[in-house]
């Protein structure tokens, strides 16, 4: 009797501690690589109704469910829901991007006098450029994956191991992404690496949102904030020209929050060059490895807000411009032009050529490490 009424008081007494929330993980087999490697995915969750899913092909985002101001889920990434699509994934969708993510000038660069010449895979305006990487980069890689759980949430670690020469790049290049979701409905994405010999460097995550959940609509009516007061300029190749323009009085200037489609078909140099918005914004400030606040995105109908801060000096919103309904990705939809948008935190585009440029440059004894936070709230 006695045990019992013990018994009673201690569940009474745990009904009335402060709920404790908890991130799980799980992992699976997702599927094998053309060569039998398999390949694996683990889901990662948290008491709010949030959902992440990683693969260790590519170090991709394969999915991210956010509840809305009504608490309802929906993913509100762009991708696809097997292994094999995203074996021809040519968007970089949900992407891990490098050695150099955006692009380096016809694939050419010099470090300590000595010139390099990469592989060259995209030529906006006829100018040919290294774009994410090369012809596949870190995005069509296996990583050798790692899930845990404790701290301030779930994720995985992921781990690659790239080759002195790959894609034309110096130095053996050792390199650690990791994604956590945590129970404050952060999905952080940290990238660090270090090198044998002196290379340039620029690992870029690069997820494509659509924060309405519904992957068929615009994101032109979603509202964005850059908290940037210039861009770089770009010539027709989308490669910058060294200037850092203003946004004042120009289509560009999302430093108060602005419909993205608004004035997206304005007449101005920068928006024609690049077919809408396609540019890297230089972050208010300078970070030196603090977190700023690079960017804000809220979708009005379902108040899904994406709040993104990072330890980089620029942000790349690209505003799927190259969409156009030929992909088919998730649940068989074809993604249709500016379905989805990209906020890549990142050094400048072709900083191994501008001298204006944070350095690019990792030498041996030398970290890099890349930090991004997507803290998702519903207004």
């Amino acid at each position: 009797m006695r045990t019992n009424f013990l018994l009673s008081i201690l569940i009474l007494m745990s009904s009335l501690l402060p709920h404790v929330a908890r991130a799980d993980m799980s992992e699976a087999v997702y599927g094998k690589m053309p060569d039998g490697r398999v390949v694996k995915i683990w889901t990662l969750t948290n008491d709010a109704g949030m959902e992440a899913k990683v693969t260790e092909y590519g170090a991709i985002l394969v999915s991210l469910k956010v509840p809305d101001k009504n608490g309802t889920c929906a993913d509100v990434t762009h991708g696809y829901d097997t292994l094999e699509g995203w074996l021809t994934n040519s968007s970089y969708f949900g992407a891990t991007v490098g050695r150099f993510g955006n692009r380096i000038a016809h694939g050419k660069f010099s470090l300590d006098g000595k010139e390099y010449t990469l592989v060259t895979n995209n030529d906006p305006g006829g100018i040919p450029c290294a774009l994410h990487g090369g012809k596949e980069g870190f995005c069509k890689k296996l990583w050798k994956g790692e899930g845990f759980t404790g701290g301030i949430g779930s994720g995985v670690k992921l781990t690659y191991t790239s080759a002195d020469g790959e894609e034309g790049y110096p130095g053996e290049l050792t390199i650690e992404v990791t994604y956590t979701l945590t129970e404050k409905n952060e999905l952080i994405w940290e990238a660090k690496a270090t090198t044998k010999a002196p290379t340039v460097l620029n690992i870029v995550h690069h997820t494509y949102w659509n924060l309405s959940g519904d992957p068929t609509t615009s994101i032109n009516d979603h509202e964005m904030t850059i908290d940037a007061d210039r861009y770089l300029a770009t010539n027709a190749g989308l490669i910058p020209t060294g200037e850092l323009a203003p946004v004042d009085g120009t289509p560009l200037d999302f430093v108060e929050p602005a419909v993205i489609g608004k004035r997206i078909e304005a007449d101005h140099e920068a928006l024609k060059l690049a077919g809408g918005y396609d540019h890297a914004w230089v972050l208010n400030g300078t970070p030196e490895g603090e977190l700023v606040r690079a960017a804000r995105v809220r979708d009005p109908k379902t108040g899904r807000t994406l709040t993104l801060t990072t330890n980089q000096p620029a942000v790349q919103f690209y505003g799927g411009n190259f969409l156009d309904g030929t992909t088919t990705g998730k649940s068989g939809v074809k993604y249709q032009h500016r379905t989805a948008l990209c906020l890549e935190t990142e050094n400048y585009p072709d900083a191994p050529n501008n001298p204006k440029a944070p350095s690019p440059v990792l030498r041996p004894g030398e970290t890099y490490y890349h930090k991004m936070v997507h803290t998702f709230t519903a207004e």
